[in-house]
């Protein structure tokens, strides 16, 4: 069928809607993709506390009124949501249509029998999000991702019908399966004659095409299931992102009775999705392989918020994230722990990252109150069965996850089975790709009697010198292709003994370990790679990663990491959770430094520990990492010792302060954190610099300056264009500087934004884990002296202006263009 966006120009309303206060309340017009969480005020008594940073749940409404054309009369309409947080129900003139329980699944709401067709039809869809906890993160509230309205003949393709995939590849040839699902909606048998064809991206020729004949029955839907051969075709890597439109018609041939009888008029649907040519293969010898190539897995995992953005899913802004991450070092994500927008997977399709997509977060048994579980049982297979549909053409997508984490992993609640049949249903869907789940230590998931002596804590790591964890999760496995580790990398040795024909890959890792687990990853075959947690920072878990520094003799000094986790440390108004390679605003933070030295990168990175922590006792969470700074401003500190950091893969480096050597040292190659050196010296104002050498020649270099006082603003746009689409978006970029032009990394200024042309400021705020700021607010403070704006397009042209102010620093601004 035909989709066409119609997010535009919603009315939107707080709290439930029906007919009767329509005129009562006439709401505010917005454009979808819409949060109705993120523009809410945080709360210290929220009841989702830390997990939602301090945001609370409530109801939403969005209503739109269409007119749909009498010459759909004949015709199949329809709704498409790729999602609607967290419940949704859709309403046609008060007529309730459909309803979805699963914020993150796409869903259908067919109208064709509701509809009164020529004149106006109102819809509404309500959402809520509980306010009694049930996520354990941020999930955002309301049409987060955008509709489709869908229409097309009785006799069309499905929606997310289309699958094609590469069997193999060999000899100049990729042997493509493929099926198209054709659904019948009138009351007589019909043939009809499907069509799939392959073109290059923006070509115009098919490279090839392949058709056959099928019946489909009233009432039902059937799979055209299609083979061709594709001659030299371009592949589809993480390294190189060659796509091609897979366009598939269905025509409408006329009804087969005890014989075909043709009509005199024939219907046609077109429908298409992007494609690639890749192969994906697992064992234990070889390990992940894509075209035939190993391939290890430099993952990291996304929540699905965006920031200033909240829950809103923009193609440009996923995309934006997708290239800083592989600029890094990154080559894969793992979606966690839900289906994350069709917006995110396309993204990753034209970047070019590998994708291990995940389906849920808990099953029968609950992690909060509020959560899915209460629709697992009845929803799960429609919630699952609409996920992988839309996802499997997708060449980015090269792992299936059925879970995380999930309390039934040591067999409560039929959790055996369960896995079991999550995973076949996944395979019956799509037989090319394997099937994973992300399992963890038994810190939870077994009943009183085996529970009894274990460590409860969050991920605890269990006893690995017995085989708890290997005889209570064996049955789990069942079914599965791969098996995820989460945070047991000490396993993969030992269980590989156990079991020499088990794949395996740490799908959840600690970010700081990421220097010592990686060349291990590497070093073993059938462990397919690592997904540290998270390689972008989320709302929600508050405070997951932190490290504090107390004076030896304060009771903190002897706490263990578990004991730093969100709910009793993070006090309000934490927001984010502070633990990743990126902060909200994609500026990369040190352990992203750190982490691209363990992915190969010959740069150097200094920092420096701020000197009033010097002598003080490091107390870090699991998630947590050193709390250094890209500074070299600590007035007050004058002739007191500091601690300074290089993270470098050179043999040595050299430190000077103000142009005069303070010696070389080995950097060290082991744990806990190879790859880097330590240095301690007086702090003096001025310039710091590090040399870096390797066989006894430099390769690197890094320094910190001491900056004057903040005097001027620096704005910058990432690109000088949006399109008038109501979709894109630029982030513009927010520098506090000195009065030599310098970046002052300590700032905390005051800032305001105006905004005049056709666009909307949709976020404006810095990464600060910390604040009670409002995002949709034109006022924020710089966090290390810097902020972000994110500008988006309406569906108007024009030229929009900029402009960020200060009382101490000015103002700058800036224009950009919407085309």
């Amino acid at each position: 069928m035909k989709k066409l966006c119609i997010d535009e120009s919603w009315t939107f309303r707080r709290g439930y809607l029906d007919a009767y206060f329509l005129a009562e309340a006439p709401g505010t017009e917005v454009n979808l993709p819409h949060d109705a969480m993120i523009s809410t005020q945080v709360k210290p008594d929220a009841p989702a506390s830390v997990d939602c940073g301090y945001f609370e749940g409530g109801l939403a409404s969005y209503t739109k009124f269409i007119e749909f054309p009498k010459e759909w009369e004949n015709e199949s309409v329809g709704l498409y949501f790729d999602g609607a947080m967290t419940t949704a129900s859709v309403d046609i003139n008060g007529y309730k249509v459909a309803a979805s329980h699963y914020g993150y699944s796409p869903f259908y709401a067919d109208l064709t029998d509701v509809i009164t067709f020529g004149e106006k039809n109102r819809i509404t869809v309500n959402t809520e999000t509980p306010i009694r906890p049930g996520s354990r993160w941020y999930p955002g509230l309301g049409l987060f991702r955008g509709v489709k309205l869908c229409h097309g003949p009785k006799v069309h393709i499905d929606n997310d019908g289309i699958f094609v995939y590469t069997r193999e590849f060999s000899d100049g040839y990729a042997f493509i399966d493929g099926a198209v699902t054709v659904v019948n909606s009138t009351v007589k048998n019909r043939l009809v004659k499907v069509t799939l064809s392959f073109y290059k991206e923006g070509a115009d020729v098919a490279d090839e095409t392949v058709s056959s004949v099928i019946q489909v029955n009233a009432g039902k839907r059937e799979d055209a299931h299609l083979a061709l051969s594709l001659k030299n075709p371009v592949l589809w890597s993480a390294e190189k992102p060659n796509l091609y439109t897979v366009k598939a018609t269905v025509t409408d041939l006329g009804e087969f009775r005890t014989h075909f009888v043709a009509d005199s008029e024939q219907t046609v649907d077109e429908a298409e999705t992007i494609f690639g040519v890749r192969t994906v293969t697992v064992d234990a010898v070889h390990g992940l392989r894509v075209n035939g190539k190993t391939v290890k897995l430099r993952g990291g995992c996304l929540h699905h918020d965006n920031g200033l953005l909240g829950a809103v899913s923009l193609y440009e802004v996923e995309a934006r994230k997708l290239r800083k991450m592989k600029e890094l070092g990154f080559n894969a994500i793992r979606t966690t722990h839900n289906p994350m927008s069709a917006a995110l997977i396309e993204a990753c399709d034209r970047v070019g990252i590998y994708v291990f997509d995940e389906a849920f977060d808990c099953w029968n048994i609950a992690k909060r109150s509020g959560g899915y579980s209460e629709y697992f049982e009845t929803n799960w297979e429609k919630d699952l069965t609409a996920f992988v549909r839309r996802d499997r053409s997708h060449p980015s997508v090269i792992i299936w996850s059925t879970g995380n984490e999930i309390p039934e992993r040591g067999g409560l609640a039929n959790g055996y089975t369960t896995a079991t049949r999550l995973a076949e249903k996944m395979r019956s869907l799509d037989p090319s790709r394997p099937v994973s789940n992300g399992i963890c230590s038994y810190w939870s998931g077994l009943d009183d009697k085996l529970a009894k002596d274990q460590n409860n804590a969050q991920n605890a790591a269990g006893d690995f010198f017995k085989t708890l964890w290997e005889d209570n999760s064996e049955p789990f496995t069942n079914g599965l292709d791969v098996v995820g580790y989460n945070y047991m990398e000490d396993l993969y040795e030992k269980d590989h003994e156990m079991y020499p024909h088990r794949v395996m890959m740490g799908s959840e890792n600690y970010p700081r370990e990421i220097g010592y687990r990686w060349p291990l990853v590497e070093s073993l075959p059938y462990v397919l790679g690592e997904f540290t947690w998270t390689a972008w920072d989320y709302i929600g878990e508050a405070g997951l990663g932190k490290a504090v520094y107390v004076d030896p003799s304060d009771p903190v000094a002897s706490y263990k990491p578990w004991e730093l986790m969100p709910g009793t440390t993070s006090p309000f108004p934490w927001r984010t959770s502070n633990d990743a390679d990126f902060d909200i605003t994609g500026n990369m933070r040190p352990q992203g430094a750190y982490r691209s030295v363990a992915f190969g990168s010959t740069s150097a990175h200094l920092y420096a520990l701020h000197p009033k922590n010097f002598g003080k006792v490091e107390v870090m969470s699991f998630w947590g990492f050193p709390d250094l700074l890209k500074s070299w401003n600590y007035e007050g500190y004058e002739g007191k010792p500091i601690e300074v950091y290089v993270f470098s893969s050179a043999d040595e480096a050299e430190f000077f302060l103000n142009g005069k050597s303070l010696g070389r040292k080995a950097i060290s190659k082991e744990r806990p954190y190879p790859n880097s050196v330590k240095f301690e010296c007086e702090y003096q104002p001025g310039t710091l610099e590090v040399v870096c050498y390797k066989d006894g020649r430099e390769v690197s270099r890094d320094t910190l300056k001491t900056t004057g006082a903040p005097a001027s603003l620096r704005i910058t746009s990432e690109k000088p264009c949006i399109v008038a689409d109501g979709h894109d978006c630029v982030f513009v970029n927010v520098e506090v500087l000195d009065s030599d032009g310098l970046l002052v990394p300590d700032a905390s200024v005051s800032l305001e934004a105006s905004l005049t042309g056709p666009a909307e400021l949709a976020g404006f705020g810095s990464g600060n884990p910390v604040t009670d700021e409002f995002y949709t607010a034109p006022a924020t403070v710089s966090f290390k002296g810097r902020a972000a704006a994110v500008l988006r397009s309406g569906y108007t042209s024009g030229t929009c202006t900029l402009r960020i102010s200060s009382e101490s620093c000015g103002s700058a601004e800036i224009q950009v263009e919407v085309k």
